[in-house]
């Protein structure tokens, strides 16, 4: 080996040493780096929470997780977004915890059980049954009897709860003329409203509703309460009573329905440290988050980790556990 070529050599293995030593020192202080790759947020329908809340989640966890690149997927709601987590057609997704027990059963729409977890519990979800103002004898969910009613798109979890309460032998309906029952999308569901094609939709999500505000600049509203004792008849594990104040959508009063807790949900294989990641942006971010939806502010450590029926994703016990210190 001549001289000149062995002093390069020296020279490019002092070089590459200094990288090495560097980059080591790098990793001391630095996080594990996620892989390359591209992560899906199913999200919802137009006018809807879900929507607007993952479009913002997934603009900024398309920052804060890069290499990854991560965007949102419209979706008609909560069955779908776990359909596609079974399928890895999405990654991430929102979901009401009445259609995840579904999914983790493997009933319903769901021809096997979906391996899903949680990483946290965001919101809650109101039933809201909305008639005209002008159909005045249209006061009460017993009076829907032999009426065309819309209950969400066929892929919604609102579908799911809204075909339930039908159901329920106290809402007054049984033995009476049977409801017309439709699925619409929550946008198709308000143009009908206005156009007199349905006499009533039901709706699942929290308040307000974007769509449901938009509806009354066109007609006027009115909201059906349902029966005291419907959470516990349908399930107290899963819903609960609460009143939609009056002053949501206008000042007809209150009325007592049921809510559901909304969860942000990953399949159980997806790695611990991007589910990490994925929580910790949830929280840092909570300030950017509210600006898009106030929603976002019912988030917090208190009862994020109270997402039965599914259990927390590892990645996220992590997060929870170093938050807590």
């Amino acid at each position: 080996m001549s001289a000149v070529l062995a002093a390069r050599l020296v020279t490019a293995l002092l070089a590459a040493g200094l990288v090495t030593a560097v980059l080591a020192g790098c990793a001391d202080d630095s996080e594990t780096p996620l892989p390359a790759g591209n992560l899906r947020v199913a999200t919802g329908l137009d006018g809807g929470v879900y929507r607007v809340y993952g479009r913002a989640l997934a603009g900024i966890l398309d920052r804060d997780l890069r290499p990854m690149r991560v965007t949102a997927v419209q979706t008609e709601g909560s069955i779908e977004n776990l359909q596609l987590l079974d399928t890895h057609r999405a990654d991430i997704a929102f979901s009401l915890a009445d259609a995840a027990l579904l999914a983790v059963a493997g009933k319903s729409r769901f021809s096997r059980p979906v391996k899903v977890a949680a990483l946290a519990r965001l919101y809650d979800d109101y039933l809201q049954i909305i008639v005209r103002k002008e159909d005045s004898k249209l006061r009460h969910i017993a009076d829907l009897a032999g009426k065309t009613v819309s209950i969400g798109a066929k892929g919604s979890g609102t579908a799911v709860v809204a075909r339930r309460i039908l159901r329920l032998p106290t809402v007054g309906l049984r033995g009476r003329a049977p409801v017309r029952m439709r699925s619409l999308t929550l946008k198709a569901s308000t143009g009908a409203l206005i156009a007199g094609d349905i006499d009533a939709f039901v709706w699942s999500g929290g308040l307000p509703s974007e769509a449901i505000v938009d509806l009354q600049d066109k007609v006027d509203i009115r909201l059906l309460g349902l029966p005291e004792g419907t959470a516990k008849e349908l399930d107290s594990e899963l819903y609960t009573e609460a009143p939609i104040p009056e002053d949501i959508y206008g000042k007809e009063g209150a009325v007592n329905t049921v809510i559901a807790s909304n969860l942000l949900v990953v399949r159980q294989d997806l790695p611990t440290e991007v589910a990490y990641r994925i929580t910790r942006a949830l929280f840092e971010h909570k300030r950017e988050l509210v600006k898009q939806h106030p929603q976002a502010t019912r988030l917090n450590l208190g009862s994020a980790t109270r997402t039965y029926p599914l259990e927390p994703h590892p990645g996220a016990r992590r997060w929870y556990r170093e938050a807590r210190r």
